[in-house]
């Protein structure tokens, strides 16, 4: 399963610097304004230690880890709804990918270029969300535009659609989010047609910076507002230091040991990034393991086990008879597939089984 998560902020807040330490991809990130132009896309992998530790167990000869798209796209401007900075290309890049990582800076130094002329998360947040709701405002329109006289004529489909724009046009006339409303099933198929940027998750990222005044640790009223603002709506977040995360990847052994101690760092945050990532996707995994691999194997929550089958292979979905399964951690305190069938821990499950995370799955096709 392919899903890709787009990096997004204005100029000079580190995503192409954030990107290069999730990926070890080397993309230009100098300290100027449209330095990445085309979109970078990097396929990271997803930290699990149960995958190692299953491996472990079966002695596996390879080990797969569950993985997440990541796209790095050229910053943001005022106005990028109406085509200023590179904004066409922008709003083009975000469109493909299925969910927005909003990056901003919450660090202070005058060596690093902010188009806005000032640190204001928050500030950020709104410019950024301005453009995309700008962007879709544009979308619903035409849109309502070109079905409107189907929904007249009484076209069922075209009816049902009129309805979900109407829904949605005056949410975005209200400066929020199309997420911020729920739909059913129906509907939702409907807004997934419509493809508008606002309908997708979003998650923010907060750069901070080792040696500068960062607003996490001031908590002045700019973080207050910032908090306020993720409390109020629900927001997925995560805090990393992109530069020293960067640099951390290039050390090993005692060096990078002795660099993290010297700074007082953790290069957990992208380990950190890339789990809520996962978790802004909806996401689950399960395994399965062998002598010949262990792999973790990425399906959208609330799968069902054929479903979950199709991630291996399209015959494990249509022609599934049933499914051998066992919790990670039971398998792993039973020693072995044996001794956890005597004890009952092994259960057969058919096809309405819906999938756990931490799974470990034998396929009967």
């Amino acid at each position: 399963m392919s899903l890709s998560i787009g990096i997004v902020g204005l100029p000079n807040v580190g995503k192409s610097t954030l990107f290069n330490a999730l990926t070890q991809k080397s993309v230009p990130a100098e300290n100027y304004p449209f330095c990445t132009i085309d979109p970078s896309v990097g396929v990271v992998p997803v930290p699990d230690e149960r995958l190692h530790k299953l491996s472990t167990f079966s002695k596996s000869a390879d080990t797969l880890p569950a993985v997440v798209e990541f796209t790095d796209i050229a910053g943001l401007v005022k106005g990028a709804s109406e085509g200023e900075g590179l904004g066409n290309q922008f709003l083009s890049h975000v469109r493909e990918v299925d969910a927005i990582a909003q990056m901003v800076r919450i660090f202070d130094d005058s060596s690093v270029i902010h188009v806005e002329g000032r640190i204001d998360p928050l500030a950020d947040i709104e410019i950024i969300n301005l453009e995309l709701i700008l962007a879709d405002q544009h979308t619903v329109l035409k849109r309502s535009d070109s079905i409107a006289k189907d929904a007249k004529r009484g076209d069922k489909d075209a009816a049902a659609l009129k309805e979900v724009l109407e829904r949605i046009t005056p949410v975005l006339a209200d400066g929020k989010l199309v997420s911020s409303l729920e739909f059913n099933e129906e509907e939702q198929k409907l807004v997934k047609t419509l493809n508008l940027l606002t309908s997708k998750p979003f998650m923010y990222i907060l750069n901070k910076k080792s040696g500068a005044e960062n607003l996490d640790i001031l908590k002045d009223d700019r973080w207050k507002a910032l908090m306020d603002f993720f409390n109020t709506t629900n927001a997925i977040y995560t805090t990393v230091d992109a530069r020293i995360e960067g640099e951390l990847n290039e050390l090993e052994g005692e060096d990078r040991e002795m660099f993290k101690q010297e700074l007082a760092a953790h290069d957990d945050g992208t380990d950190e990034l890339i789990k809520k990532g996962y978790e802004l996707l909806d996401l689950i995994t399960y395994f399965t393991t062998g002598e010949k691999e262990t792999r973790a194997w990425t399906v959208k929550r609330n799968s069902t086990a054929p479903q979950a089958g199709r991630a291996i292979h399209s015959d494990f979905e249509q022609k599934f008879i049933r499914a051998d399964i066992i919790f990670w951690e039971e398998l792993l305190e039973s020693g072995s597939y044996g001794v956890a069938r005597e004890k009952g821990k092994v259960r057969t499950e058919g096809r309405e089984y819906i999938v756990k995370d931490g799974d470990v799955i034998q396929f009967k096709v």
